[in-house]
């Protein structure tokens, strides 16, 4: 098969679509020929030679891709050849084949392209996990989502208003409009404004439940002043540093706060497959009736998966970029 393969650690001009070695299935895992990928921000660090994947993994990088079912091991049961399906992978999506788990597999809701369901699995299974099973969120709270635009952020939004809760975020002002439409209630430009100030202006001083925070080092402290007593805040990055040189640890005993890290990719198995049933059984209807649904801001021929990689890389999306997978 054919792939894009990372030639030596460095900048988008790196990826280079070459001659993979077909993957080969276990008893119970799928071949699906993949009609559609996206990019995440772990692809651009594995790129630069920062997250390597997990031992026994694929070297090609592509966290979720959606695609039909060309071949099914021997203790298959739930999948046949040509069913249309998506999901999560520890690695290998950026190819024109790969072998996924029975259960990690994910029916493609009805009516959405192999496009928009590759833009499902990574951020909706991320928010997923940070909100309801790590951030335990209810009707009755507010959150507040850093880089709300972003995918994981679009995803969050949708999942909070689904849930019945509030939700403040920061994203740049370009792109207020499009977390107002998913569910927002209120959006910050954290250029141009304070968002300390902002969040506790907007609930009057009293802060919020949770938060959901990729930038790390720079907004933690702020982060941990804006938490409400037993409030939670999940790291899933840290795109503006790791080292927190300031942090009131009397506030976090004070206010019985819960700080979270979370990665998704190097989780066993087992873990993986739970927490994709339990998605499934939030999420698909609602996917079904359009109730929530996947955001994608651009496609591109896999061909041009450097241009991708420079788009992320400048934080210009609004939402998920996808790769379209070439089989000519």
């Amino acid at each position: 098969m054919k792939a894009i393969v990372i030639t030596e650690f460095g900048g988008p001009e790196v990826l280079q679509i070459a001659s993979w070695p077909d993957p080969i299935i276990g008893q119970e895992e799928l071949l699906v020929k993949v009609h559609a990928t996206a990019l995440n921000r772990a692809d651009t660090l594995q790129r630069k030679g920062h997250y390597p994947p997990p031992k026994g993994e694929s070297e090609i990088p592509g966290l979720e891709m959606a695609g039909e079912v060309i071949a099914v091991g021997s203790k298959v049961d739930n999948w046949k050849i040509g069913d249309r399906v998506c999901g999560l992978l520890a690695g290998g999506g950026y190819a024109q084949q790969v072998r996924i788990h029975k259960d990690m597999a994910l029916p493609i809701p009805t009516g959405l392209s192999f496009e928009q369901a590759a833009a499902i699995p990574e951020v909706f299974l991320t928010a997923f996990q940070a909100i309801k099973w790590l951030g335990n969120f209810q009707a009755s709270e507010t959150a507040l989502i850093h880089a709300g635009a972003s995918g994981v952020g679009t995803a969050a939004l949708q999942l909070i208003k689904a849930i019945g809760g509030k939700s403040i975020v920061t994203a740049s002002a370009g792109k207020h409009d499009i977390c107002l439409r998913l569910g927002a209630d209120h959006a910050i430009d954290y250029k141009t404004q304070n968002f300390e100030k902002e969040v506790l202006d907007l609930t009057d001083r009293g802060g919020v439940d949770l938060i959901l925070d990729f930038i790390g080092a720079p907004y933690l402290e702020r982060n941990v002043n804006l938490l409400k007593t037993d409030g939670r805040l999940i790291i899933l990055a840290f795109m503006g540093g790791a080292q927190a040189p300031h942090l009131n640890l009397g506030l976090v005993l004070r206010k019985r706060l819960r700080i979270i890290g979370s990665t998704l990719r190097a989780r066993e198995l087992k873990y993986k497959i739970e927490l994709t049933q339990a998605l499934r059984q939030f999420l698909w209807a609602r996917l079904e009736s359009g109730a929530i649904r996947p955001i994608v801001d651009s496609v591109y021929d896999w061909s041009e998966v450097g241009l991708a990689h420079r788009y992320m890389e400048e934080n210009r999306n609004q939402g998920k970029i996808v790769l379209r997978v070439n089989h000519t």
